[in-house]
């Protein structure tokens, strides 16, 4: 089978298509036939600075759709031939990927395999950012890195359906601004943001941000925090040293810091993951989100899809086609 392999970390250019063995699964896992699967910044970390790989050579991709192949020893109620959608721990850059069963999930009726791919792990990231570990309630303000980009896409949505006051994004760039006007943010930032943030908000700030970037990025959100606020901190795209919080920034407006990293909760607390990834869900088929896909690539175009994303010029959801 063909697969997209890391054998040095470096630039877009260390991504090579090699033939490799087809995987078979161990107890506990699922082989699919993959059709699509999802590019992500975290694919970025893995192959510049091996984020989450645990040895070379090293198969990028943490999501996938596409049909079960074979089941492992254990597992139930997937059947061979069934489409799926699934969070992967690396390895869905490939013809066939492996992945354990609890984070594989049936296609929702009415999704094809295209839109599949971009669920597993945009769609659970941003509800939890938005309800589970943010809270939002309504008519309270939200600020969101990263607005223009696939969870920024999402969160923007889900901010405005569940009745948020005013959602602010950040950006990089003026099309991306004019992009993420069209998913539900009423007034993006392009760069710099704290003061613009207090004199959108009357210099009072807002009651959720959410930071992927980490960071200065981090710093200047928790400052625009109102009285009680709350930052929920979901990636660490600078590759800063890790951040610390204590009483000196807490406790004089009351303010709250949380995390999280659907990853991690997919090895922590798998049946809290399907839970979340099933509220997630739901809301792509009843229509209250979308998530385009605004760039497309076969599998031998994995290094033109990491140096799109790395340019920070593209919006919405990248995908290489593979089987589909």
């Amino acid at each position: 089978m063909r697969a997209v392999e890391i054998q040095e970390y470096g630039g877009p250019e260390v991504l090579k298509v090699v033939e490799a063995e087809v995987p078979e699964p161990g107890p506990g896992q699922v082989s699919i036939d993959v059709a699509y699967t999802g590019v992500n910044f975290a694919d970025l970390k893995a192959r510049g600075e091996g984020y989450r790989v645990p040895h070379l050579p090293f198969v990028p991709g943490l999501e996938a759709s596409g049909r079960i192949r074979a089941l492992g020893e254990g597992v139930e109620g997937l059947a061979v031939g069934q489409e799926v959608t699934a969070l992967t721990e690396g390895g869905a850059y490939a013809d066939v990927a492996l992945a354990n069963a609890p984070t594989v999930f049936p296609v929702p009726s009415g999704v094809g395999l295209r839109t599949a791919a971009t669920l597993p792990t945009v769609l659970p990231t941003a509800y939890a950012l938005v309800h589970s570990v943010g809270r939002l309630q309504p008519g309270e303000t939200v600020l969101v890195q990263g607005a223009a980009g696939g969870i920024g896409t999402v969160v923007g949505q889900l901010a405005k359906a569940a009745g948020a006051g005013a959602v602010y994004g950040v950006v990089s760039g003026a099309a991306k601004a004019a992009y993420a006007r069209e998913y539900g943010y009423d007034e993006v930032f392009v760069g710099k943001f704290a003061e613009a943030v207090r004199a959108a908000t009357g210099g009072r700030g807002v009651d959720l941000a959410l930071d992927p970037v980490g960071g200065d990025a981090f710093r200047a959100s928790l400052a625009s925090l109102a009285v009680f606020g709350r930052l929920v901190s979901f990636g660490n795209a600078s590759s800063a040293p890790a951040w610390s919080v204590g009483q000196p920034e807490l406790y004089p407006t009351g303010v709250s810091v949380g995390g999280f990293s659907i990853l991690t909760l997919a090895r922590t607390a798998p049946d809290e993951l399907r839970t979340l990834a099933g509220r997630a869900f739901a809301k792509a088929v009843d229509g209250t989100v979308s998530l385009p896909v605004t760039a497309e690539f076969g599998l031998e175009g994995a290094a033109e899809a990491h140096r799109l994303m790395g340019a920070r010029t593209s919006t919405g959801k990248l995908l290489l086609r593979v089987g589909g």
